[in-house]
């Protein structure tokens, strides 16, 4: 699907084509040519009502040149590569994004519109970084928006700036942005009105478009709704050159005459799909009404009425065509009037950024094309649905997408061509995940005392692509090519395919995943392992015990300890627990099941920690209920009273790892903890939060740890198998970047529930309390990630420690951990043999028994870059982008990191440009069909908390992010970074779907509906100033807008259809998100609010990110400064 999939074959703009030698011209009234097709897109043909546009006066539409170059002189010629309008080719996106190097804004609603008002003069800055002020100048916008194409703003003439999106204004120029122009100049015409006379030397188009600063002459006019190609006519398509990969079919070709004033660049040719197309007219002109001119050659002019309007698409959906948009009026339906003073637009106005790329209508497409059939995994190289869709797969020896994401199904064969893309490979690697109940679980084989067939040389395990030779009695190794003979009780026949015949009867050699019982020799010390234990330790201090906390804990642990993980069958779990309480000191627990009440054995020397005791502490939970259930019963009675409020953190981690070696055994801490650990003891730390390090070059510090002392812990951590888990619920700062080393160098997780509040928070802690302790773990894990020759894995991310460069280790790996890695050449690969990887996880799982889980997947491997570009996932290319950039924050400046994912996604989309898609004028955006969404999501990224926090956002909210996200797998970081917005009010009561999802941007919403917003951590439930009462009613039980309370955590539980829908909805929410998300409602025009806007990431948000109409922009002049 191409952004406008439409190609147009002419000038796009619904007015006839100025001069094209020897055509007829459309009469401009808007009278069909005979025998031309009426364009289907009814309302947008003709005249668009209510825009009485007055004639721009003769003579001399330019305004002076803002500074910089000189107007091009006149009659300069369209340099041939220069296509005069955007076409969004088939493989590609052409968004046309305005030239304008400044960005553009729209203006948020909320601010007074005057129309007419002169706007101010924004001096533009020219450093993206800060996304400057709105562009006053309305070229820019008009660029901005034309079409999005930019085919536009380059070698045709740019649009108008008077944008029909408005009343006419006259603009001051800018300093650099283009020229601007007198008042009442470019306003649209109507269709009744002839274009109005131009001198020649008008309407030039620049060669090259405009940089800021450089001024462009050029009569304006009305432009196409951003990215909208007119309807199609049939005028000359040509065949594309570039065929979709996947999406829909592309709608015939569209042209439209340019509008009056506008030159004929030559019809643009369909970005990468290319349309054939004549050559572009050797002169530019403006048009006259009346006869054409001379010395323009082109094609026919496309043939259908002029059109102020444009035929909009909902949704940004660049397949089909989706009819007219209701409610948009006039031209540019709703959009800020840019010439004039930012302001709410009166309902009529409204830039519409439905042409550029929709993140929903890609989802949305993905669904309807891929969600119903089962995705089989037995071809190499087939890139899987988006995360997004529901589908089920069918393992036929690649491993599940579930397990394995990559950036590029096709590899590069060559380092060179990796290179010049600058395409990251990687693969987002998660284990352990859970699957649908209608999939299977990987099988478990038991090879017996010998253990699983392994290559000789590279050590890689049995898998289907070994090849097996000499009549089956030996393999030769798909990743090193090694022959290795075949163990006598492992022989078997072969086929007449060269098949063994129990290829079917054997995991390892026909599915992608599986796993096999390991051996003693895979287990430490050469002695199979313990069962795990589980430890729950308790902040004890005051605020604990004072907010209700530790009560609460105590009696969640009573029952939640029969719920501990455990085998398949097995009757109950084998894994023991032990308690421990703390404060300045620690509290151990004997809940031997002989005594007839708990003992408690307190350790103040902190700084040189012990376990006091060993038999009793960790215990089998059957055995000792009795006592236990006294000891959680004491616990809040006996520090009732406390008035310790200084708590040590580090001696207690020591504790728990003593325990577990004093044992033999690996295993999880649980620790609840609230805050600053000061008290004197080994890891004290002292309050280091300075927000004035923001934006300077000791910003880094505030991620790294304060000190090295906790690095060296996790070491000791990992090297037992003790996994810590960290439960937070801070009042105040407590160094999350320091606490969280352990936890994250361990694989554990961390939980915060700042300013914890009993009855607003307690339903989502003792959810996350549940799930954490419920999950599938292994223990004392070990993954190495083995590839074919010609590539190999150079790097990880994630929650792990390395002692070497190939071992990923984790005292735990749970199922929502995903670890990504990223592949380097170092040799050439072949197209024919493709690339392979084999990702090994030796753990122990909660029963104790030591396991091998293999995942297996064969790439493509490509000499064309097209292929690359065909066959990459944008998701999951972001989620490694995401990763590398949140660990760039540890080692340089925040701005160096988002210059740097700048420039990549830039060099990216350049050499696609360049060497992907068809020639065409540098004016045009063209993106790849699979990576359209790129700049949408990459500037979440960049605005996210982590790289461009708000003045709200702490320091520790910043690191806890930034931990968090470097585990997550695809599926999180997309509804992270883009967050998921469904209007309740649209549900349909009866079914059981979700209703569509909407854009994430304050137009979309409308003040009499109801929306819900998710990102994985939390749901907002906004409500409009406008809901009906009755809707109030049956969702808050409450009769009137103001008595909506804030305060609510949960949705009351009301007996009507729209209560329970909207619940089961959040419901539905919850269970597909690894965290319990916290539940905030939000009124309009409430102070809540601001937080709310702040996840609605297409428009510009207060911490200066860019909207995502200003940010393609920004790309499009990164691309172009790269290609020129």
């Amino acid at each position: 699907m191409s952004v406008n999939q439409q190609a147009h074959t002419g000038p796009p703009y619904g007015q006839p084509q100025p001069g094209y030698q020897g055509y007829q011209q459309p009469a401009y009234g808007g009278q069909p040519l005979p025998g031309v097709p009426q364009s289907q897109y009814g309302a947008y043909n003709g005249p668009m009502p209510g825009y009485q546009q007055p004639v721009p006066p003769q003579g001399s539409l330019r305004a002076p040149p803002t500074s910089g170059a000189p107007p091009p002189a006149s009659g300069a010629s369209l340099p041939s590569g220069h296509l005069a309008y955007s076409q969004f080719g088939h493989g590609d996106v052409q968004n046309g994004i305005p030239t304008s190097a400044a960005p553009m804004q729209r203006p948020p609603a909320s601010q007074p519109f005057l129309p007419g008002s002169a706007p101010t003069p924004v001096s533009q800055t020219s450093t993206f970084q800060q996304y400057g002020p709105p562009p006053a100048s309305v070229q820019q916008l008009s660029n901005h928006m034309a079409g999005m194409t930019i085919g536009s703003t380059t070698a045709s003439a740019p649009p108008p700036a008077g944008l029909g999106y408005g009343p006419p204004t006259s603009v001051p120029p800018v300093s650099g942005s283009f020229s601007t122009t007198g008042s009442g100049l470019y306003t649209p015409y109507t269709a009744s009105q002839g274009p109005p006379p131009t001198s020649v030397s008008q309407g030039l188009p620049l060669a090259q478009p405009p940089f800021p600063g450089q001024p462009i002459s050029t009569q304006r006019l009305p432009t196409q709704v951003p990215g909208f190609a007119p309807p199609p006519s049939s005028t000359g398509i040509g065949p594309s050159s570039y065929p979709p990969t996947t999406g829909a079919p592309r709608p015939p070709t569209m042209s439209g005459p340019p509008l009056p004033g506008q030159t004929a660049a030559g019809p643009p040719a369909s970005q990468p799909n290319h349309v054939s197309s004549p050559p572009p007219p050797a002169t530019m002109a403006g048009p006259h009404p009346g006869p054409p001119m001379s010395g323009l050659h082109g094609p026919p002019p496309p043939t259908h009425p002029p059109q102020p309007g444009y035929q909009m698409q909902q949704n940004g959906s660049f397949g089909q065509v989706r009819g007219p948009q209701p409610n948009y009026g006039g031209a540019y339906p709703g959009t800020p009037n840019y010439g004039s003073q930012p302001g709410p637009p009166p309902p009529p106005k409204r830039l519409d950024p439905d042409s550029i790329p929709s993140p929903i209508q890609v989802i949305e497409d993905d669904r309807s094309n891929r969600g119903s059939e089962p995705f089989v995994t037995g071809v190499r190289g087939q890139v899987p649905p988006l995360v997004t869709t529901n589908f089920v797969v069918k393992d036929q020896g690649n491993a599940s997408p579930r397990y394995i994401r990559c950036t590029s199904y096709n590899i590069p064969c060559t380092s060179d061509m990796a290179k010049q893309s600058q395409v990251p490979l990687a693969a987002v690697i998660k284990p352990l995940a859970t699957l649908p109940p209608e999939e299977t679980l990987p099988y478990l084989v038991d090879h017996g005392e010998s253990g699983p067939v392994r290559c000789n040389r590279c050590k890689a395990y049995m898998c289907p692509f070994m090849q097996f030779i000499e009549g089956g009695r030996r393999f030769q190794c798909c990743f090193c090519s090694c022959v290795t003979e075949v163990p006598p009780h492992y022989f078997q026949h072969l086929d007449h395919t060269g098949k063994r015949v129990d290829f079917y009867d054997r995991p390892e050699l026909s599915l992608g995943s599986y796993e096999f019982l390991a051996t003693v020799d895979y287990c430490k010390n050469n002695k199979f392992p313990s069962p795990p234990a589980f430890i729950f330790m308790i902040d004890v201090s005051y605020n604990a015990v004072k907010s209700g906390l530790v009560r609460l804990i105590c009696e969640e642990l009573k029952s939640l300890i029969d719920f501990l993980p455990r085998e398949g069958n097995m009757e109950e779990s084998a894994i023991r627990v032990g308690f421990v309480t703390y404060n300045k000191v620690l509290h151990f627990y004997n809940v031997k099941s002989s005594l007839a009440q708990p003992q408690m054995m307190v350790v103040s020397d902190v700084a040189d920690m012990f376990v006091p005791l060993l038999d009793g502490f960790l215990v089998n939970v059957n055995e000792s209920r009795t006592v236990i259930a006294s000891l959680l019963d004491q616990i809040p009675e006996m520090f009732a009273d406390t008035r310790e409020t200084e708590t040590v953190f580090a001696p207690v981690i020591q504790a728990g790892l003593e325990a577990l070696k004093a044992a033999e055994c690996a295993g999880k801490l649980f620790i609840f903890h609230t805050s600053l650990p000061i008290a004197e003891a080994p890891g004290k730390l002292k309050n280091r939060d300075d927000k004035k390090l923001i934006n300077t070059d000791k910003e880094k510090t505030l991620f790294q740890p304060q000190t090295s002392f906790y690095n060296n812990l996790a070491k000791d951590c990992v090297a037992q198998g003790c996994c810590v888990d960290l439960f937070l619920f801070p009042n105040q700062y407590l160094d999350v970047a320091t606490l969280g080393v352990v936890t994250y160098q361990t694989g554990g997780s961390i939980y915060k529930y700042a300013y914890f509040q009993l009855e607003t928070d307690q339903d989502r802690f003792l959810n996350d309390l549940r799930r954490d302790v419920q999950k599938e773990v292994g223990f004392d894990a070990v993954m190495r990630v083995r590839t074919s020759t010609g590539i190999r894995a150079t790097d990880f991310f994630g929650a792990f420690y390395m002692s070497n460069t190939t071992d990923v280790e984790m005292a735990g790996l749970d199922c929502d951990k995903t670890i990504t890695v990223e592949f380097k050449h170092d040799d050439k690969l072949s197209e024919d043999s493709g690339a392979l990887l084999q990702c090994a996880l030796l753990y122990t799982s909660c029963a104790g028994q030591r396991r091998l889980r293999i995942h297996n997947l064969s790439l493509n491997c490509c000499t064309q870059l097209a292929d690359l570009y065909r066959n990459c996932e944008t998701d999951t290319l972001i989620n490694y982008l995401a990763k590398h950039a949140y660990r760039g924050v540890l080692g340089s400046p925040v701005k160096t990191v988002r210059d740097a994912l700048i420039n990549q996604c830039a060099q990216i989309l350049a050499c696609y440009r360049k060497n992907c898609a068809s020639p065409s004028s540098a004016g045009q955006l063209i993106l790849p069909e699979c990576m359209k969404l790129l700049p949408v999501y990459l500037n979440c990224v960049l605005k996210s908390d982590v790289l461009q926090p708000g003045p709200e956002v702490t320091t520790d909210d910043r690191a806890y992010i930034r931990q968090l996200v470097t585990s997550m797998d695809v599926a999180e970081t997309n509804v992270f970074f883009y967050p998921r917005l469904l209007p309740l009010t649209k549900a349909e009561v009866d079914s059981d779907s979700l209703p569509a999802a909407i854009r994430n941007s304050e137009e979309r919403l409308s003040k009499s509906d109801i929306y819900l917003l998710e990102n994985g951590l939390n749901i907002f439930v906004w409500v409009g100033v406008n809901v009906q009462q009755s809707l109030i009613q049956n969702l808050f039980g409450v009769s009137s807008f103001s008595q909506i309370s804030n305060a609510l955590s949960t949705l009351p539980v009301l007996e009507n259809s729209f209560s329970k829908k909207v619940r089961s909805i959040v419901d539905m929410l919850q269970v597909q998100r690894s965290r319990n998300m916290k539940l905030i409602i939000v009124k309009q025009e409430d102070k809540l609010e601001m937080l709310f806007k702040h996840f609605l990431v297409e428009d510009k948000s207060l911490s200066g990110g860019a909207s995502y109409v200003d940010f393609l922009c920004h790309m499009h002049k990164e691309i172009r400064q790269l290609l020129s």
